[in-house]
């Protein structure tokens, strides 16, 4: 093999170095005009070398967790921010008085308005209870799916708390 510098054979094992952002293997007399690359660590096996004192339990595959989008009902409008203003106006309201209302801060509700924010669901409910607005687009398919919003455990949640 020769060094990707010099050119010059290299004996023995290459150095892998860093040079002006280029990584080489090089000789050891151009090793030292970058800087000396670690060599990677070698991967772990999953062994351990104490011994254990409980049988190990069998292997079961990784369980998929729930999901904050299994939960989800809808997506909010794109013109959330015009129907929040047109809202708001019909109502008499300034931005200060919606933000206090929902006791959030006036900033929060200029950039929902503006259409800079998506509202997260907490405050999205929050100016939809103060408003009387609906801000998700809900198909039918979706209400049935959902069924009554309610979260119920489930025969793998009870085996998961009966392991814990």
């Amino acid at each position: 093999m020769q060094c990707e510098l010099c050119g010059a054979p290299i004996r023995g094992a290459p150095k892998k170095v860093q040079i002006e952002g280029a990584v080489l293997q090089v000789c050891e007399k151009c090793a030292r005009l970058g800087v000396e690359l670690a060599p990677p660590r070698p991967v772990a096996t999953g062994r351990r070398t104490q011994a254990r004192t409980q049988p190990r339990a069998a292997a079961r595959p990784p369980q998929r967790g729930r999901d904050v989008f299994d939960m989800m009902v809808g997506e909010i409008v794109d013109d959330f921010g015009d129907r929040i203003k047109k809202a708001r106006l019909d109502k008499n309201w300034t931005q200060k008085d919606l933000a206090n209302e929902i006791k959030e801060r006036e900033i929060l509700i200029k950039k929902i308005e503006k259409g800079d924010l998506i509202p997260e669901d907490a405050v999205r409910v929050k100016i939809e209870k103060a408003l009387g607005i609906k801000l998700l687009d809900v198909s039918d398919e979706d209400l049935e799916r959902r069924g009554t919003g309610k979260i119920t455990t489930t025969v793998g949640d009870i085996i998961k708390i009966k392991r814990e």
